[in-house]
């Protein structure tokens, strides 16, 4: 199973796992947050996402899911990353966390493809279809 980090500003990683417990019951045990704050010392963060790497990497490899792009915890992700081995994807939502938290046992790479489909397939406008009915019914 991929491990799955989430690196975001404030507590938006804990909360995102928060929904994910109301959405499908359970909080998966392979998903973790890294909270960073605006006091907070970036090598001290990067130091203990590498702690966090560590606890969840089971052979599989991890996946860092950040906020913002180009941003404080977005680049403490960004260093970590080793192509094959721990992916980031940058502007994570509660639609790509699902999606990743309900296939980590796909591999690495194709479940950054995942998140990268789940943010943006539900991205929509609230009048339209959103997401199409299959993945409503059956990718959370």
């Amino acid at each position: 199973m991929v491990g799955i980090l989430l690196i975001t500003h404030n507590g938006l990683g804990d909360s995102l796992i928060d929904c994910v417990r109301h959405v499908l019951g359970v909080a998966p045990a392979h998903v973790r947050a890294l909270s960073v704050l605006a006091k907070d010392d970036p090598v001290r963060k990067e130091e203990e996402a590498r702690a966090l790497i560590a606890q969840l990497d089971k052979g599989k490899g991890v996946l860092l899911l950040s906020d913002v792009y180009g941003a404080t915890p977005c680049n403490i992700a960004k260093r970590l990353c080793q192509p094959g081995r721990i992916e980031g994807v940058a502007g994570v939502n509660l639609p790509m966390l699902l999606r990743v938290a309900s296939y980590s046992n796909k591999p690495l790479h194709e479940l950054v493809q995942r998140a990268l489909d789940g943010g943006r397939e539900c991205i929509v406008t609230i009048d339209s279809e959103g997401c199409d009915a299959a993945t409503r019914s059956t990718d959370y």
